[in-house]
């Protein structure tokens, strides 16, 4: 049964990791994608000024006129950044370069971290009855990501299996701890996913088996294998699922959606 039928508000979670090219944009994109195959309504908010989770599911840069930016710089109402995308149930307010100067221009405003929380619990998005809120961070830690943070009941955090993975994340850490103590108490580590996970690969199984025995259950048990029909489906502006559901990537994310769902229902 969906959350929102429940009477809950959406759940909203950040997808974080100040290093790029983890795979934290193709994971927000198939997460939603999977979430709605489970049948739940989202609503994907692309903080990125890089913009390609807007690209990924179908928005292009000429549809791009309203932008999170407006929503979180200028205060535009929900309603009029909410777009279709080329999945259904799945919503987008997409993002441009517009982004890149924002932490310039809200470092002075008085409620600058807090900006994002209040623009989500707008009443113009109860209509739409989201279950779940999915917060694409930009691949730093910015005042934008401290926004998603602020605004989000948990973080989920793409980790590459690769030699360095591991090193950045304690400084993530540092800063989730550091937003609950001083502006969202509530705010809880919704997992680390592995991604670009090769078995055949000893370092793969050497960064998993470091992370899982550092991060504990932090660690989802669901891995994202390294898989090129995932790397291919963005350039169709499609997520995985729709690309090539057979694939091991889609399978592979549509297990990530099933096990965040299961957590929920567990916390619930």
């Amino acid at each position: 049964m969906s959350p929102t039928i429940d009477g809950l508000r959406p759940h909203i979670i950040a997808l974080a990791n100040q290093k790029g090219g983890v795979g934290k944009t193709t994971t927000a994109i198939n997460l939603a994608a999977g979430l709605a195959e489970l049948g739940f309504r989202v609503l994907l908010v692309d903080i990125d000024p890089q913009g390609n989770a807007s690209t990924g599911l179908g928005v292009s840069p000429q549809n791009r006129k309203v932008t999170s930016y407006d929503l979180i710089v200028d205060g535009v109402s929900p309603q009029d950044v909410v777009q279709t995308t080329s999945v259904d149930s799945v919503w987008i307010i997409p993002a441009n370069a517009d982004l890149s100067s924002a932490d310039l221009e809200i470092v002075s405003h008085e409620k600058r971290s807090f900006l994002l929380h209040d623009a989500l619990r707008q009443p113009d998005l109860d209509s739409y009855a989201f279950d779940y809120l999915l917060i694409d961070c930009p691949p730093s830690l910015s005042l934008l990501t401290i926004n998603a943070m602020v605004a989000a009941d948990s973080v989920l955090v793409p980790l590459q299996c690769e030699f360095f993975a591991l090193e950045g994340l304690s400084q993530l850490m540092l800063t989730i701890r550091d937003v609950r103590r001083s502006a969202n108490p509530a705010l809880r580590i919704e997992g680390i996913v592995l991604t670009m996970h090769d078995m055949r690969n000893k370092l793969t199984a050497q960064v998993e088996a470091d992370a899982r025995a550092t991060m504990g259950d932090v660690v989802m048990k669901t891995t994202i294998p390294r898989n090129v029909r995932v790397s291919e489906a963005p350039s169709h502006a499609l997520p995985v699922l729709s690309y090539d559901p057979a694939s091991k990537g889609a399978v592979a994310y549509r297990a990530l959606a099933r096990e965040i769902a299961n957590n929920r229902k567990t916390a619930l």
